[in-house]
């Protein structure tokens, strides 16, 4: 009778014991494991905010030369033409909008007749919005006055829209 209580008792402390390590673990695990979630987020932004710079500096867009050597340069007058045939690269790029928007607060969308005085370029929708990533740019284009051509650059924003996965 005795033995048999020794065993029971050696059975009830294993269990407890195997309970406590497995509890421990888990609380290492979670500790261990808690900020996955903030560092993935961050590499998120970090890769959304790349793309941003690599479209920015992609042949589409890009100054190449035309304005100087300039880093997140894109040249407007590329931009609306390419506008007018963007259903060519359907899927391109991965994301459902990139927009451009001026400094300015005008709320007129540009076009090949009025890009000279509007507030925004929508180079490309899908009608999805997603969130937005944003970097700045320097959108440059050719203007001329009184036959003298010149470099016309504007500080703006490139925002690009990321369909939510959630």
């Amino acid at each position: 009778m005795r033995g048999q209580l020794k065993i029971q008792q050696m059975a009830f402390m294993l269990i407890a014991v195997f309970i406590f390590f497995v509890l421990v673990g888990l609380f290492v695990f979670s500790f261990r494991f808690s900020g996955l979630r903030r560092s993935a987020t961050e590499l998120e932004e970090k890769e959304a905010l790349l793309v941003v710079t690599k479209l920015a500096n992609s042949p589409e867009f890009s100054c190449e030369g035309a304005f100087g050597n300039r880093i997140n340069c894109i040249d407007a007058d590329k931009v609306i033409v390419l506008k007018d045939s963007i259903s060519k690269y359907s899927g391109f790029w991965g994301v459902s909008n990139i927009i451009i928007r001026k400094t300015t607060n005008s709320s007129i969308e540009c076009n090949i007749g009025n890009y000279e005085n509007c507030g925004y370029i929508d180079v490309f929708s899908r009608g999805a919005q997603g969130y937005p990533v944003e970097n700045f740019i320097t959108l440059c284009k050719k203007s001329s006055n009184q036959e003298k051509t010149y470099d016309n650059c504007e500080i703006s924003k490139l925002v690009v829209y990321y369909e939510s996965e959630q």
